[in-house]
């Protein structure tokens, strides 16, 4: 009794600093992991009108985390920071984590638990619609040597490859390379080699200054292999950071400037960075107006994407009303859920999307329904039905294949 109160208290608190703001208690606290999807649920009007538009061999999902505890033998770290129930905020992220993916929290199982979720899963999509697996490198020095201390949790290139080859049908894998790595480039080249679609940062976590000199030599080899960043830009409150100030998204001019195609993870949508254009000590100003100016950059416009992962939250719903008016930028727009997280249920109000009027109260009862059963297929009929000023997200939104393979075998 005494630990479901601390995991309920610290849940309370984690929650609390995910959202930013009071969640709603109404959306349940933890998820339910039914299993399966009824076919009532299935063949709602509201599931398979969501498809209308969409080829669903073009629909990879570009945000989608492995993670687990390396219970496996082979795959991912976690600190002993997140176990610990001392330290009661780590710890009540990592219950949350391990609930949103229905990880089986027993001696060896969580690792393969959160992947056979993520597949099961797919099995309510058509065939053809994929997830793009994060890989996540250690945090590094200034050396670029691995700081074991300061990292939350890792999962390497080969664990990411391996899952998605076992399950080519529907998975791809996004490959983590720090840029100080000594073997970066050799890295790079064997993570395409293996096939990876782009590579994925997050600059205040892992210590990355993306504005960096030091970074030049990864750019050129990016720009040269076409293969796209996708980086974290924007306030991060899931992973601890250290840097926060790596995450402004005018620190991504220097990779543009060198053709690299950057896809801004989240939309930079949480956050104050400073105007680096008006110099060191420029004003604090929202991230989100940050992207919003490099997004009209006529010259980056071939170059810049972003994806709209997290922007559901309820602490990132002004940020989505803006984007989705911003009709002009759907084209440049990729689809992504940041799993696990839409699978906490505190985070993503259906109440409040009706409030503001951007969901019909009677689509409310389906999807919190089909929240218990599939968070994946959830997050995707959700924004298939959100609307802001009669303004939806363009179906091309949700084709995102092209963007990993043009120009590419």
């Amino acid at each position: 009794m005494k630990r479901r109160r601390l995991i309920a208290a610290a849940s309370a608190m984690a929650t609390g600093a995910l959202t930013g703001c009071q969640f709603a208690l109404r959306e349940g606290v933890f998820n339910e992991c039914r299993a399966g999807l009824p076919d009532e649920l299935a063949h709602d009007a509201r599931v398979t009108s969501a498809w209308n538009g969409i080829d669903a061999r073009e629909f990879w999902d570009v945000h989608c985390h492995l993670y687990g505890s390396g219970d496996s033998g082979r795959g991912p770290w976690a600190s002993t920071s997140i176990t610990n129930p001392s330290l009661p905020q780590d710890f009540a992220k990592r219950r949350f984590f391990l609930n949103a993916g229905c990880a089986n929290d027993s001696p060896e199982s969580i690792d393969t638990s959160v992947v056979s979720r993520i597949v099961d899963q797919l099995e309510a999509f058509p065939a053809g619609a994929k997830v793009m697996l994060l890989a996540f490198d250690w945090v590094r020095d200034e050396r670029g040597a691995p700081d074991r201390e300061a990292s939350t949790f890792q999962v390497p290139d080969s664990y990411a490859a391996d899952i998605a080859a076992r399950y080519p049908a529907r998975c791809e894998w996004i490959a983590s390379i720090h840029p100080l790595a000594r073997d970066a480039l050799d890295r790079l080249d064997e993570a395409v080699a293996r096939g990876a679609r782009a590579v994925k940062w997050l600059p205040q976590v892992h210590r990355i200054d993306p504005a960096s000199p030091r970074c030049d030599a990864f750019y050129r080899k990016l720009a040269a292999l076409r293969i796209p960043l996708l980086t974290h830009a924007g306030a991060e409150q899931a992973v601890r950071s250290a840097a926060e100030h790596l995450g402004n998204p005018l620190r991504l001019r220097r990779p543009l400037e060198q053709g690299v195609r950057v896809i801004v993870a989240h939309c930079a949508s949480l956050g104050d960075g400073r105007d680096l254009d008006r110099g060191d000590a420029g004003p604090v100003v929202a991230n989100f107006d940050l992207f919003a100016r490099l997004m009209d950059t006529p010259s980056y416009r071939m170059l810049l994407l972003a994806d709209i992962s997290a922007l559901t939250q309820i602490n990132r719903m002004d940020s989505l009303s803006r984007v989705l008016e911003r009709q002009d930028w759907h084209p440049r727009l990729l689809d992504g859920t940041d799993y696990p997280l839409p699978g906490i249920p505190p985070l993503v109000s259906l109440d409040r999307f009706v409030e503001r009027g951007m969901l019909e109260p009677e689509a409310v009862a389906p999807l919190r329904a089909i929240r218990r059963y599939n968070t994946l297929l959830f997050d995707f009929v959700l924004k298939r039905n959100l609307a802001y000023r009669g303004l939806r997200f363009d179906a091309s939104v949700f084709a995102t294949r092209t963007h990993f393979t043009r120009g590419m075998a």
